[in-house]
């Protein structure tokens, strides 16, 4: 275990100790578990010299790789929807794949700023910031994380993209009174119409970006629905981020619908 904890930080990657045939940081020498994470030779050499049989742990994110974890559970694989991604294009050459002990995968990608998520009905997570992974020669219940591919690790996975195709956001068709005249479906008037929604900010986003691309709007036309949808005061906010997601659903019925 001190070998592979060397080999990373030869590589420039932070580690840390886990619990010996566990996932758990080791908290009697890393109580911030991976924010404990070191690059230094000496202070790894001395927690593995304590806990010979530590699993060794790398930090997810921008300064190492992201992960997408592929997980197999008496409830479901996540392999289905692994390779809906790869038909997709949406899966880069990793930087490797290492097998995990339940038979499920972990792919070593390009490290972003991206957080972490969770596709809990397909079985598949993403670890990038505030995230961490066991790495190889590491064991739980017996069985050891191995490297099983080497990639040239080009490309970078984007999560929201993988989100969006796996768990699409659900687009709510509004009520038929909803919404300004139809000779106001321009951008100007239905933005106007959008400032006075003082609740369900995001189904009239959606309903006023559909009426705008039937009414020949393109994308960057829609930045100015997406501008008053997230200024909007009161409890019933929107970020920026889901009024995004809001317009790519909207631009996708569209295409299905036209």
């Amino acid at each position: 275990m001190l070998d592979a904890a060397l080999s990373y930080i030869a590589r420039g990657w932070p580690v840390f100790p886990c619990e010996p045939g566990g996932k758990a940081p080791l908290g009697v020498l890393v109580p911030r578990g991976f924010k404990d994470a070191t690059r230094d030779v000496e202070h790894a050499s001395r927690w593995w010299t304590s806990f010979p049989n530590a699993n060794v742990a790398i930090p997810t994110g921008a300064d190492t790789f992201d992960c997408l974890d592929v997980d197999v559970e008496p409830s479901g694989s996540g392999y289905g929807a692994f390779n809906r991604l790869k038909r997709a294009g949406l899966v880069p050459d990793p930087i490797a794949i290492v097998a995990t002990p339940r038979g499920g995968m972990h792919g070593w990608l390009v490290g972003s700023a991206q957080a972490s998520g969770r596709l809990a009905k397909h079985h598949i997570d993403f670890k990038a910031r505030g995230g961490y992974v066991v790495a190889p020669p590491s064991e739980v219940n017996g069985r050891p994380y191995t490297f099983v591919h080497q990639g040239t690790g080009v490309g970078m996975l984007n999560w929201s993209a993988v989100r969006d195709l796996l768990d699409p956001p659900k687009p709510v068709a509004a009520p038929a009174y909803i919404g300004p005249k139809r000779g106001d479906y321009g951008i100007p008037g239905l933005a106007v119409w959008l400032s006075t929604r003082t609740s369900h900010r995001n189904d009239s986003l959606f309903w006023a970006c559909c009426r705008a691309i039937e009414n020949g709007a393109g994308e960057a036309d829609l930045d100015e629905l997406v501008r008053v949808a997230v200024t909007l005061p009161g409890d019933d906010e929107l970020t920026e981020r889901e009024a995004r997601r809001t317009v790519r659903s909207a631009l996708r019925t569209a295409r299905r619908t036209a």
